[in-house]
């Protein structure tokens, strides 16, 4: 049948009211797209086919309330087997299951619950019991239902815990990151704080080293103009000197003149001008004031021998 053509006008001419039986057809896959053309089929019955899993797209069959998936091959439910949240009855004895879905306990219309003869884990099979009459089978959907919410919850609170183990590794990371940031922040501003400084001592380097070469060169030339400057105090000695020798022959000259004159007047007949007799009148009242000091009285006996 599901290797055959034209599966949905067979479906429908299985389905019964609302109840469809594709029990002992030798299936080995569900045709969900022809199941789910069929809203009215809330019982469905897969027992004893060759069914070793369910597509996903099978929980999309939402409007199933009735399930018989007993003596099948299946291995595992789908993860999101709890979106079935119509389901009442579900039976899935003689399978290979170990585990159910977390979602699982999502089925909460679950009335009815068989997991009989599967290699269940055993805490799970401890809490799922006997199903070997109508009240066990429906302790076993309760129990079953409690266990899987618990573990869900168990779950959650372990999602919650990664997530804000996350969340503060990310509260960790960012502030690490904001750390670093301000560190790299700090670092460029000590940075820039020693470039500003080391341009500032260049600056004053600079400055100084210009300072001391206008010093330099100011020195240089006040020792430039030094000489010349200096070169002047030292005419005055030698003008003083060249005047000193002009006054000095001046006089020279002045006694030579005196004493041409004296002689004209005392050796020749111009003795007896008024001019050299005023002159002779003169020298010998110095001679007669002069007397008196022995030195010029020898040099001027010396004199007159001679």
């Amino acid at each position: 049948m599901s290797r055959g053509s034209g599966k949905g006008q067979s479906l429908k001419d299985k389905l019964d009211g609302n109840e469809l039986d594709l029990s002992l057809c030798d299936l080995n896959e569900v045709p969900v797209r022809e199941l789910a053309a069929l809203p009215k089929a809330t019982i469905l019955d897969l027992s004893c086919n060759n069914l070793t899993s369910l597509p996903s797209d099978f929980c999309s069959l939402m409007h199933l309330v009735k399930l018989d998936l007993s003596k099948n091959r299946l291995q595992q439910l789908p993860l999101d087997f709890g979106r079935l949240v119509n389901l009442q009855h579900l039976d899935l004895l003689n399978n290979r299951l170990v585990t159910l879905p977390v979602s699982f306990a999502q089925l909460k219309n679950l009335k009815w619950l068989d997991l009989k003869d599967n290699p269940l884990d055993p805490v799970l099979a401890k809490v799922a019991g006997d199903c070997l009459d109508e009240k066990q089978c429906k302790q076993a959907a309760v129990k079953v239902l409690q266990h899987m919410k618990a573990i869900q919850s168990e779950q959650d609170r372990q999602r919650q815990r990664k997530l804000q183990a996350e969340r503060e590794m990310e509260k960790k990371r960012e502030a690490e990151q904001r750390a670093k940031e301000a560190q790299e922040r700090e670092l460029r501003k000590r940075e820039k704080a020693e470039e500003k400084e080391r341009r500032r001592r260049e600056y004053d380097a600079q400055k100084a080293a210009k300072q001391e070469m206008e010093k330099k060169t100011k020195k240089e030339t006040v020792q430039t103009r030094k000489p010349a400057s200096s070169s002047r105090p030292s005419q005055p000695p030698r003008h003083k000197h060249s005047w000193s020798q002009s006054v000095l022959r001046l006089l020279l000259f002045v006694l030579l003149c005196v004493l041409c004159t004296l002689a004209a007047c005392r050796l020749t007949e111009l003795q007896r001008q008024p001019l050299c007799i005023s002159v002779n009148t003169l020298y010998e009242d110095v001679l007669a004031a002069l007397q008196n000091h022995k030195t010029l009285q020898n040099l001027l006996q010396q004199n007159s021998q001679q």
